[in-house]
């Protein structure tokens, strides 16, 4: 039986690349899924000359920022990373022989020396896979799935790299959070959700937008970013318990949280009439605890007393437009989130950060000049 495994060859002396290889029929076209050794990835997959003008490259500039990140990801997941296949197109003509016995589709394809391969697909996973390498060269001898087809020219194989982007969708934040298994803070915002009845029930897990008719109040991304911001800094042996003390007091200040849950509301018409429920104010609350918590224990009576003081109807434009609403829009920029905080922190009687101080400064002086 033919193994597709860690076997792989280079004929030097029949002059050709020998890879072990499936054929496959795509579009009326043979193409052949095989593995490379890492050790040999920047041997074989070179990239286009950045010189070139882009209509004349088969694939994007290479984004060296991301390299480093991808890179720390596979040095700090040895035993873990996970990475698809690299799919790459080549300008020569190859030769497939088939084993017998397995209908055609097993067997060995053979690539001339002078072949050229040009990624169409993977090029950061690629580059950071050799950046990686020379930190840790046993990666070499570990393998990455490939997909070649064989070339057809530039304008064919700038299609495939469009065709092969067209649909890529990233998943969300909220999915994001929830599958994530590495991330600290993750695990805690999914521990959190998951013991407070308040977000166990009307937490977004999947999403990062809320429909209309969505009976959720907010999303696993909002609450997570929240949880970040609340962190920050704080010496606590246990900021779970920070988290719940959060969500169950803020239930306390926005009564029409608990009428959703309660069955008594519509999330929508919660998440429609009122603001309090949108990440940029559950943010806005994260840095006003924050501020409270890094100073010691927390008075939330004042807390809850200065946020039920406050209108949080989103028809409230006198006080909210410009500060969470644009055009009547909540706005999730960070200008708009202090700018919320800082309204908070002034009714309950605290002193604004430099940032928020600066920011609420320039705002009112807006108003004034309007």
């Amino acid at each position: 039986m033919f193994l597709l495994c860690l076997y792989y060859a280079i004929r030097m002396s029949i002059g050709v690349y020998e890879f072990p290889a499936i054929k496959g029929l795509q579009a009326g076209r043979a193409f052949y899924t095989s593995q490379c050794p890492v050790r040999l990835l920047p041997r074989l997959f070179l990239f286009d000359d950045v010189d070139l003008p882009v209509e004349h490259r088969a694939q994007r500039t290479i984004n060296k920022q991301r390299l480093p990140e991808i890179a720390r990801y596979i040095l700090d997941n040895r035993d873990s990373f996970v990475f698809s296949a690299i799919t790459a197109s080549i300008d020569a003509e190859v030769e497939f022989i088939a084993h017998k016995g397995d209908g055609g589709r097993l067997g060995t394809l053979r690539i001339p020396l002078d072949a050229r391969f040009v990624i169409n697909d993977g090029q950061h996973r690629r580059a950071a896979l050799e950046l990686a390498l020379a930190d840790d060269p046993s990666l070499g001898d570990e393998t990455i799935a490939v997909v070649f087809f064989v070339d057809i020219g530039l304008k064919k194989s700038q299609q495939m790299f469009a065709d092969l982007n067209r649909y890529a969708v990233k998943p969300s934040a909220s999915i994001g959070v929830l599958y994530d298994h590495r991330e600290p803070l993750a695990a805690q915002t999914r521990e959190i959700v998951s013991k407070v009845p308040l977000l166990r029930d009307l937490v977004e897990p999947e999403k990062t937008t809320l429909a209309v008719g969505s009976r959720k109040l907010f999303t696993l991304s909002a609450v997570n970013n929240t949880h970040k911001i609340l962190f920050a800094g704080v010496e606590s042996e246990n900021p779970t318990v920070l988290a719940m003390d959060f969500w169950t007091h803020l239930s306390e200040a926005f009564p029409e949280w608990n009428a959703v849950l309660q069955r008594q509301m519509l999330a929508g018409e919660v998440r429609g009439d009122f603001i309090h429920s949108h990440g940029t104010v559950l943010n806005a609350l994260g840095h006003v605890v924050n501020s409270l918590a890094r100073k010691g224990p927390i008075n939330w009576k004042k807390i809850v007393q200065g946020l039920g003081n406050l209108d949080w109807s989103r028809s409230n434009a006198a006080l909210w437009e410009g500060r969470a609403l644009i055009g009547g829009r909540v706005s999730k920029s960070h200008q708009n989130v202090l700018l919320t905080s800082a309204v908070i922190k002034r009714e309950i009687g605290l002193e604004l950060n430099p940032e928020e101080e600066k920011l609420d400064q320039a705002f009112r002086k807006g108003q004034n000049n309007g």
